[in-house]
């Protein structure tokens, strides 16, 4: 018989411990999805998310939307420092709580920009990241493959990428609709990797951490989705 993560025949140990873990893990994306749903929907509603958009497409400054990154990776950080480390699992659910916060706030302008220039674009690219990360999901749990291995690869290829979107913004060279298709494959691999470690290695003790670090690659992956529609729509590339 082969050996199944939520069996008493897993060779990791602690098999019980482990499927209580996945659960758990699920259970709290779950709710961070639906909270990050809301809180888009809410600032959408609201005129929030057109607002941050024209401000942002208005003002013409390079630098802004590099302060509003560097917000963001500063909170990111924090939260994640918080789900990761904490012993209590009240700090460790506040942690999960403000980086969903955070990107909620972060996607505000960019669905702003879709409302205006391409309506359906947000559904279309939420159906396809659903589709796309179900399909990894079921690629993790079902093989035998750790894909631990992929770790060092995405530590170089995120600063990379971080590098090559921090330069496009200063030197005001535009990054097209293939940096877009890379950037979904790369947090398609981070989908991969961070199911993998749920799995196979990720500390049992930390469910509120491990869907965090889900949640990101999650949202990373809708972001480039919405960006490549949003290019097709406006026939920018």
């Amino acid at each position: 018989m082969n050996p199944n993560v939520l069996t008493p025949s897993t060779p990791e140990g602690a098999p019980f411990e482990r499927r209580d873990f996945i659960v758990a893990t699920y259970k709290h994306l779950g709710v961070a999805m639906l909270a990050f749903v809301v809180l888009s929907a809410v600032l959408m509603a609201t005129g929030f998310s057109g607002t941050a958009a024209k401000m942002l497409l208005a003002s013409g400054n390079k630098f802004l939307w590099l302060g509003v990154m560097g917000a963001f990776m500063l909170v990111g950080w924090l939260a994640s420092y918080m789900a990761d480390n904490a012993e209590s699992p009240q700090t460790q659910l506040m942690g999960l709580g403000l980086y969903v916060l955070a990107e909620g706030l972060i996607f505000a302008p960019m669905f702003g920009i879709a409302q205006i220039v391409a309506p359906g674009a947000i559904g279309a690219a939420a159906f396809i990241t659903l589709l796309l990360v179900g399909a990894l999901t079921w690629t993790a749990f079902t093989t035998k493959t750790n894909f631990s291995f992929l770790g060092g690869i995405l530590t170089v290829g995120g600063l990379v990428a971080l590098g090559t979107i921090i330069a496009g913004a200063i030197f005001g060279f535009k990054l097209g609709i293939w940096f877009s298709g890379i950037m979904v494959l790369f947090a398609g691999a981070c989908v991969l990797y961070d199911t993998s470690r749920i799995i196979h290695d990720y500390p049992a003790d930390r469910p509120a951490g491990a869907a965090l670090h889900l949640f990101a690659s999650i949202a990373l992956m809708l972001w480039y989705v919405l960006r490549i529609l949003i290019s097709l729509a406006t026939n920018d590339d």
